[in-house]
């Protein structure tokens, strides 16, 4: 499911992701080792045309960890033990975009938002198939808990 028919379902959850995760310029992805044990590693969110992409410099481990091992889930920067601007994660399959001109206009897209892009240089572009979403959000002293999966 793109990001869009994601936030078609659940409107109010996906721009609270969307804010949560674009806050900061980064956020954490998990990805499966080959041998099994989690890596996180930060990357750069881009919200472009109805997907949730990450790009990755051109074999790295966690890239090579998603086009052997799709599943995964991003989380954002959470800068206080409280976590009191909220937390916000997304359960996904990466999609590996190989199409030259969805990678062009992630490219453009990505250039508009940082100012900057892999000139001259091969990558990789995933975009989230979503299966889930989650968001804690700090209300006085307790947590509100959003939960959104796939029907």
């Amino acid at each position: 499911m793109t990001w869009q028919e994601f936030a078609q379902q659940d409107p109010e959850l996906a721009a609270l992701g969307q804010e949560r995760l674009d806050r900061n310029g980064l956020v954490m992805v998990a990805t499966l080792r080959k041998n099994g044990w989690p890596r996180i590693s930060p990357v750069e969110p881009l919200f472009h045309n109805g997907q949730l992409y990450r790009g990755m410099m051109w074999r790295s481990r966690k890239a090579l960890d998603l086009l052997r091992d799709p599943p995964c889930s991003i989380h954002n920067a959470v800068s206080d033990r409280m976590a009191s601007e909220g937390e916000f994660k997304v359960y996904s399959r990466a999609l590996d975009i190989t199409d030259t001109e969805e990678q062009q206009n992630y490219l453009q897209a990505l250039f508009q938002k940082i100012g900057d892009q892999p000139v001259g240089h091969e990558f990789h572009c995933f975009a989230m198939d979503i299966k889930s979403a989650a968001a804690n959000t700090l209300i006085g002293e307790e947590f509100e808990h959003q939960v959104w999966k796939t029907r």
